[in-house]
């Protein structure tokens, strides 16, 4: 488990659009909001130096954070960011404070391993990423900072679902809480583009009748 994110925060009395702008400009500061966990909604400001040396870390955006507000510490996940469509700078972050007895839903990133052994690669199959972060749902302390998809087994024409990830302990998919229906595909291994060796006919079909990517979606 990597180590805690710290961010030192600061309550903020001004509010509106022409305080927010000025913050940014003036004072190198992002304006946020801190919710949730059974208590009232907190404006803060941060350092926006700060900030962007947290965001480097991979896991800043999937695990709980450290909020020290005037001193004291609060368990926290980034709920929201808003950024300038053209600069992509950060101009308002939610947090959510997490409580230790309360499962918490939120999104980590799918680190896809086998890759170079996977049997569909290895004749000649494409791997086709259909997720790159998956919802989970689960308490703080069993939050994962990432979550492993073995595609070895995958054969061209196959695919891997949410119900074939396999999950740490206490971990659930937020997706399939809502019916088999949403038991969409994470991974596929389709064929490139001709077939492989000479498998399909002159139209581009295989000898089913379907072209290979068809059949993979």
């Amino acid at each position: 488990m990597p180590e805690q994110i710290m961010l030192e925060v600061a309550p903020r009395e001004a509010s509106g659009t022409s305080a927010s702008r000025r913050m940014r400009r003036l004072e190198g500061q992002v304006p946020g909001i801190v919710y949730g966990g059974g208590e009232e909604p907190v404006k803060i400001a941060l350092s926006s130096r700060t900030l962007a040396k947290a965001m480097q870390q991979p896991a800043f955006f999937s695990q709980v954070l450290n909020l020290s507000v005037d001193g004291a510490g609060q368990p926290a996940v980034v709920r929201a960011m808003q950024r300038h469509p053209a600069t992509e700078k950060v101009l308002h972050v939610d947090f959510l404070r997490v409580r230790a007895d309360q499962a918490l839903q939120i999104a980590v990133p799918l680190h896809f391993i086998n890759e170079d052994q996977c049997e569909g690669a290895r004749a000649g199959g494409l791997i086709a990423h259909n997720m790159i972060e998956l919802e989970i749902s689960c308490l703080p302390e069993q939050l994962p900072e990432y979550i492993e998809v073995d595609v070895a087994a995958l054969e061209v024409g196959q695919s891997l679902h949410l119900s074939d990830v396999v999950l740490p302990e206490g971990v659930t998919i937020v997706a399939l809480a809502q019916g088999a229906g949403h038991d969409a595909s994470v991974v596929t291994v389709q064929a490139p583009r001709g077939g492989l060796g000479g498998e399909e006919d002159e139209e581009g079909e295989s000898e089913e009748g379907e072209t290979p990517q068809e059949d993979a979606e």
